[in-house]
């Protein structure tokens, strides 16, 4: 095997010092010469690993294969048999743990960029355009899914490749759920994700905005009065989880959503030609790990901040967020401050943070995660001198609609019990995403979705 063989092809990117000034995309993506290589890297295995790892089934190496042979057209329509949200998942799916994962390639050197290459052919297909599939004759059966998020748009466009019309109610003004109000700017452009909603209400799908589901209409009048036959539930996990410490509710302090909430979908980062007005100040903390933490971390340096600090009470092997992500933050200038846990946040006489009280960490045996238990050091205490503190320690569902919805299940932490179907505890009720899960990724909301709108093509073609 070649040297050059042994690792992906890496995608250009803007340097650090530049893109900390602007929320433009991060990496380019591939090239045609550049993905027609990396394509030629795949070895299309007999047994197929790399598609067990799928939360969405794709079958990758024939997408891949198509690349090889310049398909373009072709290989997009192979990849949106199973994914309607390629251009998405090329970019925030983690694809290293998934499919790539187990691809033979990363046995003895890195695996084939698969996410990289469905980014490649998602982003042609978007500039060269390709038509929609032909649709089946209509089935006469209407089902109503709550959110526009991944799991409610896999849902909706795949129910509607089975003939079914679907009407998606969205609480916010526009559609795409936590890809539009979640990830930045610069990790997933908000444009992409218009056109990928485009596609699925091109598949017919009716996407009704403005509608909060528990208060505007129920579920109960969906099924009962609007005449829907089926309803599914991917209303995500938006609530902030809480650090239950003294100082929580001090001016300065954010819950990672309502920060990149403010940013993303109400374009804080244009202000003043967005009237979305945000305070943040030169010293910022942000609480937590995940994705979400790296993607508030990034967004306060490109609104000005100085100095930001990661606060995470694990070690590195223990973070959540996607190797690529940390690297990023890291280039950035983001600095990590490992193994510390905050026990307090600090005002001044009006109320305003100035710093925060921290502790510093020890690592014992696992805990139900599987992820070694942090415990305090005794006389560790230290005081971090910040005037912003961001918390992203992980969301919760909504309780709207479990409580306006007689008889639906619920799990300890607020999510809708479903089986692996989806199926809830109410008849022609189904749930799928964050809401059933808790937080997860885009890709398993997506898995979720599609396994949910299998089941209820069969419970309505079964005349039910």
């Amino acid at each position: 095997m070649a040297r050059e063989d042994m690792k992906k092809h890496s995608m250009k990117e803007q340097q650090p010092e530049e893109r900390i000034k602007n929320f433009d995309e991060v990496p380019y993506g591939y090239d045609v010469e550049i993905a027609v290589e990396e394509a030629n890297r795949c070895l299309e295995c007999k047994h197929e690993p790399c598609r067990k790892g799928c939360p969405v089934e794709i079958d990758i190496p024939a997408f891949i294969s198509l690349i090889k042979e310049k398909r373009f057209e072709e290989s997009i329509h192979k990849l949106k048999e199973k994914n309607n949200l390629p251009a998405v998942c090329g970019r925030v799916c983690p694809q290293e743990n998934q499919c790539e994962a187990l691809c033979v390639r990363g046995k003895k050197g890195e695996p084939v960029a698969i996410g990289r290459l469905e980014r490649f052919i998602a982003d042609w297909q978007l500039e060269n355009g390709v038509e929609t599939p032909e649709l089946p004759v209509k089935s006469g059966k209407k089902v109503a899914v709550i959110g526009s998020g991944p799991a409610g748009l896999t849902c909706a466009a795949d129910l509607a490749k089975m003939g079914h019309d679907v009407t998606v109610f969205e609480a916010f003004h526009a559609a795409g759920g936590v890809l539009v109000y979640g990830i930045p700017e610069f990790r997933l452009p908000k444009e992409i994700v218009k056109k990928e909603v485009e596609y699925i209400k091109s598949l017919g799908v009716e996407i009704r905005t403005n509608i909060v589901i528990g208060k505007t209409i129920t579920i109960d009048e969906l099924l009962d009065e609007e005449g829907f036959d089926a309803v599914f539930i991917g209303s995500g996990a938006g609530l902030p989880r809480f650090l239950g410490i003294p100082g929580e509710n001090m001016l300065g302090v954010y819950y990672a959503n309502e920060f990149l909430t403010r940013t993303n979908l109400m374009k804080a980062y244009l202000f003043p030609e967005y009237d979305t007005p945000i305070y943040l100040g030169k010293n910022v903390a942000v609480v937590g790990a995940g994705n979400v933490a790296m993607d508030s971390a990034r967004t306060a340096l490109r609104l000005g901040a100085e100095n930001v600090h990661i606060v995470y009470r694990r070690s590195e092997k223990e973070m959540p967020a996607r190797e690529e992500e940390i690297h990023h933050a890291e280039q950035e200038g983001v600095k990590l401050n490992l193994l510390t846990n905050p026990v307090r946040i600090i005002g001044d006489e009006k109320g305003w943070v100035k710093g925060m009280e921290c502790v510093k960490m020890r690592l014992c045996a696992p805990d139900e995660s599987g992820r070694s238990r942090p415990e305090p050091i005794e006389n560790s205490e230290f005081v971090f001198e910040v005037d912003t503190v961001i918390i992203a320690v992980g969301n919760t569902p909504n309780p709207l609609i479990p409580q306006t919805t007689e008889g639906l299940q619920t799990g300890s932490r607020g999510t809708i019990v479903a089986d692996e179907f989806g199926k809830t505890s109410r008849k022609a009720v189904w749930g799928g995403g964050d809401i059933v899960s808790g937080a997860a990724t885009v890709i398993k909301a997506m898995g979720a979705g599609k396994a949910a709108a299998r089941d209820i093509h069969t419970y309505l073609s079964s005349g039910a």
